[in-house]
């Protein structure tokens, strides 16, 4: 066409008669104003490119080989010299001996679930370890242990984690340079590399954390999209199954839960206000959700217990911290049917109801103080000192000799006067107006075992049977005492206190055995004693025997819960290098390792990563207030789609950085930098899309320069401080430059 030319456009239909098609034909895909709008109050970015990948990951083959370079880098940096040292460092010392005793079958308790210490078994497990090293002491050298293998599995995690990292960014609609920029301050990030190279639980934790956001990342992406595809059906259960493997990791998963569990209240909340779903379609999408969000991580994490307890079928060391009737499910801990009648005359073991069920059991020695006379302690094995004889107080003579004249059984009731004669020393369970060795209070009196062959005791050695419960199914437990199915109390004749034990140990003197006193104040769970065990001459072979009731699966795995719980609240001894959660942000303080010879594993992150994470969670906050203020006064900037988009972006990780944070300030119990880990993921990613709306007006290759120049930052101070995460030699002028701050305490 000639330039001269002007093209007359069709002419306009009569008035009256409707246009037959649309003057200006809408692109594929294409939305107006006020779809655009409504589609960003969802949350909906921009899409770059036609078409829908699976999960909204919509990556180029020029990304995939970068990502490919990427992971070559973290695997370098995250497994350099990961042969060194080859000592014991920190932590291994528990999470090694955990793997030793899974491949021993033998119990133990930890107060972290066992899916993470279950991957480092199997890791040693398949690199051939047979279970025999003790793991006792940081700084003990390897011997016979594949101790490299089980450092690569929390270092291959922590490799996957960088991917991750670039993938959830670009699922969030991030730049390419954006995501980029996340997975290289995560791949020099000092603090998860020191982490990732040793037997520790913190590396699974952060790659199930990475990779639950990247699930849910993907699943949002896919409901937006079109809901009930096989696909969105897909990423929602891997969803669920990644939130069960990071609680089955630590506890702190639970913060992870909270954070995904806020987003689908969110999303159900926006469907509800959304006319065009019916009643119908919501409820199916509120069911979908509880589903996979809630039935799959619960079935996930009691299977881990499932595996935990189907391994550690043998006696061990956590015997102690579990019931009696859960021991006894454990081989070595099972016993023979024992005789159901308690009667004068009777041999039995008695066990505390509320402390582990520990023993009541003395032994040849004395205590050093107060009454001098032989001890009384609480004993968690069985053994031949935990043998008592029931003899009646109330008869004349040596009731220790007279009981075996009596011709009929004389059962143990309510308000029976007894004294329990120690079998191995013939010494009487005695009380008496001495304060205990270790609860010096005027309510609490020694125990102590008094007496001596053919001497018939004193009235210091009487205690009233008091029956407090019996079993339901055994109505005759209520009315006299029966072996396994009656608790009981013993009330002090002459004082009228109980006889007591409590979560205190005796000193070395007393093999740390558990202490027993005679309260005035007796806690009631704490003065409950039942009877294990019970053999007497009199009672014919076909009297009725009891046993334990073994729990099924369900007691056991509540059981276990209760004692994490109970174990963990109570760690709250102070260490050397524990640290409050208010410094964690500003990096204070690290924690050491690992020394020796002049070398030396201390955990501090990167300060350029930290510093500015912490500065970009300060900035959302501080913009988020400026825009609720001005909203207030009539500004419509949440009627903006690029403000709609980062605010729903970056609120996202700002609450998963909240929930990750803040429930620490409510724990009493001992805490490390470590802790941080997770809600620094989500600081990083923050930061990094801060950085994406701070420089989305700026050209490709500016916003390149500006993310390279950041990246430089942070692998230059990851250089200086290197030496502490690979236990590196290094000058000591080279030590005093890195301490930036007085509070990091490493040395050389």
């Amino acid at each position: 066409m000639a330039p001269s030319v002007r093209a007359r456009r069709p002419a306009s239909p009569p008035p009256g008669l409707p246009h037959t098609t649309p003057r200006f034909p809408p692109k594929e895909g294409h939305l107006d104003a006020d779809e655009r709008r409504a589609a960003a109050s969802l949350g909906y970015g921009p899409s770059r490119r036609a078409g829908f990948a699976p999960g909204g990951f919509n990556i180029t083959s020029g990304e995939w080989k970068l990502l490919v370079a990427i992971v070559v880098v973290a695997s370098a940096v995250r497994l350099f010299r990961i042969s060194k040292p080859d000592s014991v460092v920190f932590d291994e010392v528990h999470f090694g001996k955990f793997a030793s005793r899974y491949i021993k079958t033998r119990y133990f308790v930890d107060v972290h679930p066992p899916l993470a210490k279950l991957l480092i078994t199997l890791a040693a497990f398949v690199s051939g370890f047979n279970g025999h090293f003790d793991f006792k002491d940081i700084g003990k050298t390897y011997e016979d242990v594949p101790y490299v293998a089980m450092r690569m599995l929390p270092a291959t995690l922590g490799i996957a984690t960088v991917p991750l990292a670039y993938l959830t960014l670009r699922g969030l609609d991030c730049r390419a340079t954006t995501a980029l920029l996340a997975s290289l301050l995560i791949t020099f990030e000092n603090g998860m590399i020191t982490q990732s190279r040793h037997i520790l639980l913190d590396s699974p934790l952060i790659f199930f954390t990475a990779l639950t956001v990247f699930m849910w990342t993907g699943f949002c992406n896919e409901d937006k999209h079109q809901p009930f595809t096989d696909r969105w059906w897909t990423w929602l259960t891997l969803t669920g199954l990644s939130l069960g493997a990071v609680v089955s990791s630590k506890w702190v998963g639970l913060f992870t839960i909270a954070t995904i569990g806020l987003g689908t209240i969110k999303q159900l909340w926006t469907l509800l206000g959304d006319m065009r779903i019916s009643p119908k379609t919501w409820i199916k999408h509120f069911w979908a959700r509880a589903l996979c969000l809630i039935v799959v991580p619960i079935l996930f994490y009691m299977a881990m217990f499932q595996i935990h307890f189907l391994i550690l079928e043998n006696s061990g060391e956590g015997d102690g911290f579990m019931s009696a009737e859960f021991q006894h499910t454990l081989g070595g801990h099972r016993m023979a049917d024992t005789f159901a009648d308690v009667a004068i005359g009777s041999t039995v073991t008695i066990r505390h109801v509320n402390t582990q069920g520990g023993y009541l059991h003395s032994h040849g020695h004395n205590y050093p103080g107060g009454s001098q006379q032989q001890q009384i302690t609480l004993y968690p094995h069985q053994d031949e000192n935990n043998d008592w004889r029931i003899i009646n107080a109330t008869q004349s003579g040596d009731p220790s000799v007279e009981w075996q004249s009596l011709k009929d059984l004389h059962y143990v009731t309510t308000d029976t006067r007894i004294k329990l004669r120690h079998i191995v020393t013939e010494k009487n369970l005695h009380s008496h107006d001495y304060r205990p060795p270790v609860s010096e209070v005027d309510f609490q009196n020694e125990v102590s075992a008094y007496g001596m062959p053919g001497f018939a005791g004193d009235m210091n050695d009487d205690w009233f049977v008091e029956i407090e419960q019996g079993d339901s199914r055994d109505h005759e437990s209520s009315k006299r005492v029966r072996t396994l199915r009656t608790q009981f109390r013993l009330r002090h004749a002459l004082t009228g206190c109980y006889l007591f034990s409590h979560k205190v140990k005796l000193p070395s003197w007393a093999f740390e055995q558990q202490e027993v006193t005679c309260n005035k104040n007796a806690v009631r769970a704490n003065s409950l004693w039942f009877i294990e065990t019970n053999a007497h001459p009199h009672l014919p072979a076909n009297a009725p025997k009891v046993n334990y009731r073994r729990p099924g699966f369900l007691a056991k795995f509540w059981e276990l819960q209760h004692v994490m719980w109970t174990t963990n609240a109570g760690l709250t001894d102070r260490h050397t290098y524990d640290s409050r959660p208010s410094s964690w942000p500003r990096l204070l303080r690290g924690i050491n390792f690992w020394v020796k010879d002049h070398r030396q594993i201390y955990l501090i992150g990167n300060p350029m990563v930290w510093w500015l994470s912490t500065a970009s969670v300060l900035a959302y906050t501080t913009i988020r207030g400026l825009l609720i203020l001005r909203a207030q006064r009539g500004y419509r900037d949440f009627e903006n789609t690029k403000v709609v988009k980062y605010d729903t972006l970056c609120g996202f990780l700002f609450v998963g950085w909240v929930l990750h944070y803040f429930p620490f300030f409510l724990m009493g119990r001992q805490l490390f930098l470590h802790h941080y880990f997770p809600a620094l993921y989500f600081a990083i990613l923050l930061l990094c899309s801060v950085f994406d709306f701070l420089t989305s007006t700026l050209r490709p290759r500016v916003r390149l320069q500006i993310a390279a120049v950041i990246a430089i930052l942070a692998i230059w101070n990851f250089a200086i401080f290197s030496p502490l995460a690979y236990g590196n030699t290094w000058t000591k002028s080279k030590c005093h430059d890195a301490q930036w701050l007085k509070t990091w305490d490493f040395s050389w």
